[in-house]
């Protein structure tokens, strides 16, 4: 591909350097039209001179009648790419949520706050019931969530249950988990 693309080359080039005669016999005849040919093609254009604000308006237009390049509102909403970026940002409301414990129960004592174990489950428990239960179901959410979607990422690693079919399945599989596994910690211990 690359030795035919450079005899095409050279051939032109040569070419150009010596026009040959359309009457000239040494060529076939795609040859012969080849060399014949001019190298560049050109076609005239016309061009007006517009004023600045005439430009600036036509330009405009021309914007507005650009497609918008699309976005996530073009796709049906599937379950795997939903359960995907919902293990992100899972993963990140947990880790963000321990990194900003840590830091608030490190700097406790020097601000004067009281974030001792004994004093955060004396304030919970004064909570009316309802608080406690949101409260400890939306605590539980995402934890249980992102285990279990972490369990699901393992079977996969192990090259089982990757069909389409298998993977909305034990999506919908892990949903149903969450949603038990959380309201049972949520009610346990009330």
């Amino acid at each position: 591909m690359i030795s035919q693309r450079f005899s095409q080359v050279s051939a032109r080039r040569v070419f150009a350097q010596r026009p040959i005669s359309p009457t000239s016999t040494r060529f076939s005849a795609p040859a012969l039209i080849t060399a014949c040919k001019p190298l560049t093609q050109s076609r005239p254009a016309a061009t007006q001179t517009v004023p600045e604000d005439e430009a600036y308006s036509i330009l405009k237009a021309q914007r507005a009648a650009r497609p918008v390049s699309p976005h996530l509102t073009i796709y049906q909403t599937q379950i795997p790419w939903t359960l995907s970026a919902l293990n992100r940002i899972t993963g990140i409301i947990l880790s963000g949520g321990f990194y900003v414990f840590g830091a608030a129960y490190l700097v406790s004592p020097l601000l004067g706050w009281h974030l001792e174990s004994s004093a955060l489950a004396a304030s919970f428990a004064e909570l009316p019931t309802a608080v406690k239960l949101l409260l400890k179901f939306g605590v539980a959410l995402p934890f249980t969530y992102h285990s279990w979607n972490g369990m699901r990422h393992l079977v996969w690693d192990s090259g089982r249950q990757f069909s389409n079919k298998m993977v909305v399945r034990s999506g919908q599989f892990v949903i149903g988990l969450t949603v038990v596994s959380s309201g049972a910690l949520a009610v346990y211990g009330l």
